[in-house]
């Protein structure tokens, strides 16, 4: 992919962090990558603070942080390392410079779950077979891939192996045949999940099949913003940002 077209930094002038050619490989072989760490504890605390008010104290925020990017969580929204991931699987390159993305911003919500939440419902995967225009469809060729509407889950709060995370049902986004019952229960051993510490990112196609699952850690709720991304002249969410946020 020709990179002089695509912007190299982010809203705050940092400069934007390409995929590795291990990431590329595992995001086209899985349908998802975990990117640990993202952010440290003095970022963190701020973003916990305003997600956990837009949730519960909405009306004590003022109008322009009224939204789950706004104040300072704006900085989830382009992180420089995240950017960097959509710029390689979902830009429209042709109309993307250093002043704009070849991406947008779809939609996003914000999940605060405690232990015997549960939300296990696997939907999507076979992307690879959608017909053109589908947001969920995958494209490739040799080199390159469209990932379609890609989803970023943020993780605020540490997720270790066991306590509910995102399931992934890995390679499904190219899947030919349709997804067997066996499949769908959640004790198949093909469900792939992740462990990582609080400021952490989960990028995947929607093309994939993912589902939620029980959160059961009692000692620490699952906070999470799940944000969609889509190609720039695609919308699939209907929410948008409130123009005082804007």
């Amino acid at each position: 992919m020709d990179k002089q077209l695509l912007p190299t930094t982010n809203g705050d002038g940092q400069p934007l962090i390409p995929m590795s050619e291990e990431q590329k490989y595992l995001f086209d072989l899985k349908g998802w990558i975990a990117l640990p760490g993202l952010l440290d504890q003095e970022q963190l605390g701020p973003v916990r603070q305003h997600q956990m008010k837009f949730l519960y104290q909405r009306d004590s925020l003022p109008p322009e942080q009224r939204d789950n990017h706004g104040g300072l969580s704006q900085i989830l929204l382009d992180h420089p390392v995240v950017a960097g991931v959509l710029n390689e699987i979902i830009s429209h390159q042709a109309l993307a410079s250093e002043d704009c993305y070849g991406f947008r911003f779809d939609h996003t919500y914000t999940s605060h779950r405690q232990a015997g939440h549960d939300n296990f419902s696997p939907h999507g995967g076979g992307g690879f077979f959608n017909f053109s225009g589908n947001s969920h469809i995958y494209q490739m060729q040799k080199g390159q891939i469209h990932a379609g509407l890609i989803r970023v889950v943020w993780e605020l709060n540490e997720v270790e192996i066991g306590d509910g995370g995102t399931l992934f049902l890995s390679g499904s986004h190219k899947s030919a045949f349709p997804r067997p019952q066996s499949l769908s229960e959640r004790e198949s051993p093909l469900w792939e999940t992740y462990a990582c510490p609080a400021g952490s990112a989960v990028i995947f196609t929607e093309a994939l099949c993912d589902s939620g699952t029980k959160w059961v850690n009692p000692d620490r709720d699952r906070l999470s913003l799940f944000t969609c991304y889509n190609t720039v002249n695609a919308k699939w969410g209907k929410a948008c940002p409130p123009p005082e946020v804007i």
